[in-house]
């Protein structure tokens, strides 16, 4: 293909990407037209390159099903051709896209992606930029699940590279969300801080107005949320002295003028002031559709009438900024509206306080899912770049290895073949001595069988406990989160499967204890093991656990069924309180008594009605093991308040004499 045809390719691309003033539909014909002629080069390099941007303007035209065709086209050329900027730019692409439908965390799957292919590059300014850009939209997804930790990493790291380049208008985008996430954090001083050094980094052409609005705006917040009402109002009326702001940034204008209202409000100046800003910024949001800004105002109009002792149309206007929150998904604003109910509307405040703790724990595990996958998702891809640069370098050795075996296999040939002749001889000479020493050994060995054997029952015991009870655990919980499908045939499926599950669990963890006898019998460094426990559970799940022991006690010398069933019985209530509690904090105790020893668990989880007849099988296997070490076992729960497991054990050392050991356990 000559020149020019491949300069009609671009110009072709380049109508269609910046032609606005053409419908959709020739843009795209244009677009057809330059896909057709580019499968026609003979350059793979240049059909990845044309490819790949007739990919981004099918995204920028909306139309998915064209730019999904594309893109899987340029990943696969690309990944085959090893073309690592144009595979980082069509995962970049497609992490673009998920996130504009909102499918966040595969489209931090992609960026990771990208980041990835875009570290294989020549370490140069671009392949900086590209990284630094990368890391930069990883962060403000994690922001918005509020990963704090996450985004605040990889927005720092995004951060280094732009100073490092000097690109001005990209560290002044990273210090703005540097605020934000410090603002989410409830560091308002930091956020602060972030935002006036974004304002350093601002465009100087007096045409860029709105990243200035937008910083201006973002401290003006900041002082507002700090409570510093005097500077917030100074800040926002700087913003609102710019006569082009509200025509050419309506839903920022509103934004401020409900700021500096609220600001008003808190700073007791008139209420009339304050009411017409309100007015205004819901006037310019319902003139303008613009429905997610509309809760806002609403709450703080709320707030001001019942200042002004309107309580009835307080309670109005906020169960409305309460019903726009909710159905523009807003949750924050959601949980502060309930609130705000709670507090005026005193007759249902039961009700709304029940809302906000049931809406607040469902963000709350969406975020802390969220959160998991994203840790999950930069493992997973962390372990894939180990493992491929492990066989790359395996590679290289075994071709290194390869030309070594055939500059030197003839001589290796004859040298092992002289070695092999010279030990025949040699085991002639000295079998019958070995025959006899094979003899003593296989006597010596039997002695050691039994230990062995042992061994391996342990070895299999703790092989079936740790590790395929853990698994089918994991699908058990797995099959009853998608339990929530309707149909009667799928719900009933799952739950039989859901029962199996759960018997053969019991079944493995049976045999497990069967076979791992000999480990009852050296269970060492008692406390410290119950320790370890409860900080993996508590490090784990989120639950606040605190454990008090009586120092008096040699815990070290228990007998060897105390101390597992002791430890297993606390394993299994921890276990229910992370699992069907939903406890937020877990005492546990463990005191001496005389000849008695007692172990107390107590959680303030949801509880559980202790007349029902049917017991779970946490619950069964806690019975059981108390009868194994006779054990006088209690437990008291009531629903809303939390359960109580005591456990009264006889004291029972490894130094006591054996009779008195028997004695005391048949009491």
């Amino acid at each position: 293909m000559s020149d020019s045809q491949l300069d009609s390719i671009k110009s072709w691309i380049k109508i269609a990407q910046t032609a606005k003033e053409l419908p959709s539909s020739d843009r795209e014909q244009y677009l057809g037209d330059a896909l057709e002629k580019v499968l026609d080069l003979k350059n793979d390099t240049l059909i990845i390159e044309q490819l790949s941007n007739i990919s981004l303007a099918y995204k920028n035209l909306n139309d998915s099903l064209e730019f999904r065709r594309t893109n899987t086209q340029v990943f696969n050329l690309a990944a085959k051709a090893n073309l690592f900027e144009q595979l980082g730019y069509s995962h970049w692409d497609l992490g673009d896209f998920l996130q504009s439908y909102g499918v966040l965390d595969s489209s931090f799957y992609h960026y990771k992606k990208a980041l990835s292919s875009f570290e294989k590059m020549p370490n140069d300014s671009t392949s900086k930029s590209l990284r630094a850009r990368i890391l930069y939209s990883m962060g403000r997804v994690q922001d918005s699940y509020k990963d704090y930790l996450g985004a605040e990493i990889s927005i720092t790291s995004a951060l280094k590279i732009f100073d490092e380049l000097g690109d001005g208008s990209r560290i002044h985008n990273c210090y703005n969300v540097l605020g934000v996430i410090a603002n989410g954090m409830n560091d308002s001083k930091s956020s602060l801080e972030y935002y006036r050094k974004a304002s350093d980094y601002l465009p100087k052409s007096s045409s860029k107005k709105k990243p200035l609005w937008y910083n201006q705006n973002n401290i003006a917040n900041a002082f507002l949320s700090m409570g510093d009402y005097r500077k917030a109002k100074e800040s926002y009326r700087e913003l609102l002295d710019d006569p082009d702001f509200k025509k050419e940034d309506p839903e920022l204008y509103t934004k401020s003028i409900s700021g500096l209202a609220y600001s008003m409000f808190k700073s007791n100046e008139n209420y009339d002031s304050v009411e017409g800003l309100l007015k205004e910024a819901i006037a310019i949001n319902n003139n303008n559709g613009q429905l997610y800004e509309m809760a806002r105002p609403k709450q703080y109009y709320a707030e001001l009438l019942a200042a002004k002792g309107d309580t009835s149309q307080a309670i109005l206007l906020a169960k409305e900024a309460y019903e726009v929150a909710k159905e523009t998904f807003n949750n924050d604003r959601s949980l502060e509206t309930l609130q705000l109910l709670g507090q005026l509307d005193t007759a249902n405040a039961k009700s709304y306080f029940e809302e906000y703790s049931k809406l607040n724990e469902a963000v709350q595990e969406e975020e802390r899912t969220k959160r998991d996958k994203f840790a999950r998702i930069r493992l997973e891809t962390d372990e894939i770049i180990e493992k491929n640069e492990i066989l790359t370098q395996e590679k290289q050795v075994w071709v290194g290895a390869a030309l070594a075996l055939i500059l030197f296999g003839s001589a290796f040939l004859i040298i092992v073949t002289l070695y092999i002749n010279n030990n025949r001889l040699k085991f002639r000479q000295k079998q019958q001595e070995s025959n006899q020493e094979i003899y003593n050994l296989m006597l010596s060995q039997q002695g050691k069988f039994e230990e062995g054997k042992q061994l391996e029952q342990k070895q299999i015991s703790e092989e079936l406990h740790d590790g395929i009870l853990g698994e089918m655990l994991g699908i058990r919980l797995i099959l009853s989160g998608l339990n929530e499908r309707e149909d009667q045939a799928s719900v009933a499926h799952r739950a039989e499967l859901i029962e199996k599950l759960r018997d053969v669990e019991e079944e493995i963890r049976t045999i497990s204890h069967e076979l791992n006898n000999a480990s009852y019998e050296k269970f060492h460094n008692f406390i410290v093991s119950l320790e370890d426990l409860i900080e993996g559970i508590q490090s784990s799940s989120g639950i606040s656990c605190s454990f008090t022991f009586d120092n008096k006690v040699n815990w070290d010398n228990l007998l060897g069924d105390i101390k597992i069933n002791a430890y297993r019985i606390v394993q299994e209530a921890l276990k229910n309180c992370v699992k069907h509690a939903k406890s937020k904090h877990v005492d546990i105790s463990f005191e001496s008594y005389g000849n008695k020893l007692k172990l107390t668990v107590t959680d303030d989880g949801v509880g559980f009605d202790m007349n029902k007849g049917k017991r779970g099988i946490g619950l069964r296997n806690i019975i059981s093991r108390a009868k194994k070490i006779h054990a006088a076992l209690d437990i008291d729960s009531k629903k809303g308040i939390g359960t109580t497991i005591t456990l009264t054990i006889p004291a029972v050392y490894i130094n006591s004499d054996a009779a008195e050991r028997k004695e005391v356990l048949n009491t």
